[in-house]
């Protein structure tokens, strides 16, 4: 009896080790298993109250498996997909959430920045009736979290006192001395920024990780094109991005995507029967797409 026990014991832990070999060797990847997992779906509550949706940000995914029970499922899954889910179930188990947010607010308290772009758009005093009024709300709705003040966040209290605030805004149609005197009060260094030159489009295309060169050479790697540009190339369409700037509207970077999409139009489309082929874009071929339509400004405004 003895005897048959313990060999009963060897030959299981003969399986484990074989089966665990085999499983870091990547053979059970394809086969099917079936695991026990959370339900991430919780029933939808809407919640009415004079105050707004914002000041009613309750984290109700954290209450419910207090009031319901953790419930759970089975799912059928590949080895090497339930292996990665229960990984990342035992780094959730090993994670102090607590903790976590303790040192998010600490950080958010002490090393934290804040950017209000757009400001330009609420810059206005109350001259009487009309869209003023309202602006001048916003400032002061906006001063005291500049100022100063504790917030109430879903994690817990945040004091803005040593929060970095930055705002910008394109101040040519109204100024920065339209802002409510207290809140410029609050914004004492200011820096006029310089427009964009042929060199920094260059670089906007060029340098970032997610540029739109790369952008679009992957976009038509999808369908089998191999897109390519030369340096006279993209020196064109910076300069191209550049004059229609200077005599239409200075939208800064922005003008580089419609000048892209108007340069890569006829390629876009054809590309499906261009699979398999190399396509290299020039300086001719962007004066060949752009020449035209930046000569006409009117078509440019609409176009560009």
């Amino acid at each position: 009896m003895i005897d048959g026990s313990t060999s009963l014991t060897e030959s299981s832990s003969r399986t484990r080790e074989k089966l665990r070999q085999q499983l870091r060797e990547g053979k059970l990847d394809d086969r099917t298993v079936e695991i026990d997992v959370r339900e991430r779906n919780f029933p939808s509550f809407e919640i009415l109250t004079n105050q707004g949706a914002e000041e009613m940000d309750v984290n109700i995914k954290d209450m419910l498996p207090n009031i319901f029970g953790q419930r759970t499922k089975k799912r059928k899954m590949k080895v090497n997909e339930a292996f990665e889910y229960l990984i990342q179930e035992e780094e959730q188990r090993l994670i102090d959430m607590d903790q976590v947010t303790r040192m998010a607010i600490d950080r958010v308290e002490n090393s934290g920045i804040v950017f209000l772009d757009e400001i330009d758009k609420i810059a206005g005093r109350e001259g009487g009736h009309g869209p003023d009024v309202s602006r001048e709300g916003v400032q002061r709705d906006i001063l005291p979290i500049v100022e100063g003040t504790t917030v109430n966040t879903r994690y817990g209290m945040v004091r803005t006192d040593h929060i970095l605030f930055i705002a910008a805004g394109a101040f040519h149609v109204s100024k920065p001395s339209d802002l409510i005197p207290e809140l410029q009060g609050r914004f004492p260094i200011r820096v006029e920024l310089q427009s964009l030159t042929m060199e920094d489009f260059v670089r906007i295309l060029t340098e970032p990780k997610s540029s739109l060169v790369k952008q679009y050479t992957a976009l038509l790697e999808t369908e089998g094109v191999k897109l390519e540009f030369t340096p006279e190339a993209l020196d064109e369409i910076a300069h191209f991005a550049f004059r229609v700037n200077e005599s239409t509207e200075n939208i800064g970077a922005r003008r580089l995507h419609t000048i892209m999409e108007r340069v890569l139009d006829e390629l876009s489309f054809d590309a499906p029967e261009k699979k398999g082929q190399s396509v290299t874009i020039d300086a001719d071929y962007v004066r060949k797409m752009l020449t035209d339509i930046v000569k006409d400004q009117d078509l440019s405004r609409y176009i560009l």
